[in-house]
């Protein structure tokens, strides 16, 4: 961790059962899908880079069309609501196993802070080679909620992110993004991210506030 992420917040004044405290938010457990989960996923991840990147015949598209309706009439029948299917459960996977969040690992996380690995995919092209703007507050968000966990505060939902873009970011790059919670006033958890190329270079910053949720509030 960065020497700003070195700085550990002090979380001592948040008792178990204040942690488990999550208003009307149901806890999330961590799935066990199975050895196929991953590779489907990753290969959902293939098509949508392909979705929005071919120039094909349209008969080729066509074809395209009729497998992927086969796909949507076999997974169809078995739909599941939330928190019972995988998708988004599953830490171990690029992204928890979910096609909204961009497939990012988690590299270390702690108290002081998160740090996450990925690159990002055709799929999330603005242009010219650039990561659509609107992905990057969706990568902070998710990081977001994986600081206020390990800091071990109660589930909150996000009341304030502000993005700072300082460099284009690049598709198909390797790319790090560290958070760390800066400070905790009673609900709120005050959070910061960057995100930086391999070089170091700034790419882009953000701050944020988590608002923890009362009883009532789902």
């Amino acid at each position: 961790m960065s020497e700003r992420a070195e700085r550990a917040v002090d979380t001592s004044a948040i008792s178990a059962d204040q942690y488990e405290t999550h208003g009307g938010f149901p806890k999330v457990e961590v799935a066990d899908p199975g050895r196929n989960f991953g590779p489907f996923v990753e290969a959902m991840r293939t098509l949508q880079d392909l979705a929005v990147s071919v120039d094909c015949p349209d008969e080729v598209v066509g074809a395209a069309l009729e497998r992927a309706q086969g796909l949507i009439d076999l997974l169809e029948p078995y739909r599941a609501p939330e928190r019972q299917g995988p998708a988004g459960r599953v830490p171990s996977l690029p992204g928890r196993g979910s096609l909204l969040m961009p497939p990012w690992l988690v590299e270390e996380a702690g108290p002081t802070g998160v740090r996450m690995r990925g690159e990002f995919r055709r799929y999330h092209l603005g242009g010219n080679n650039a990561v659509h703007g609107g992905v990057l507050p969706l990568m902070f968000d998710d990081l977001f909620g994986s600081l206020v966990h390990y800091a071990g505060r109660p589930i909150s939902r996000t009341a304030f992110l502000h993005v700072n873009y300082r460099k284009v970011t690049p598709l198909e790059t390797p790319l790090t993004v560290e958070g760390t919670v800066d400070r905790v006033e009673g609900r709120k958890t005050f959070v910061s991210a960057r995100l930086r190329d391999e070089s170091g270079a700034l790419l882009a910053d953000c701050e944020g506030l988590m608002v923890q949720l009362l009883p009532w509030q789902p």
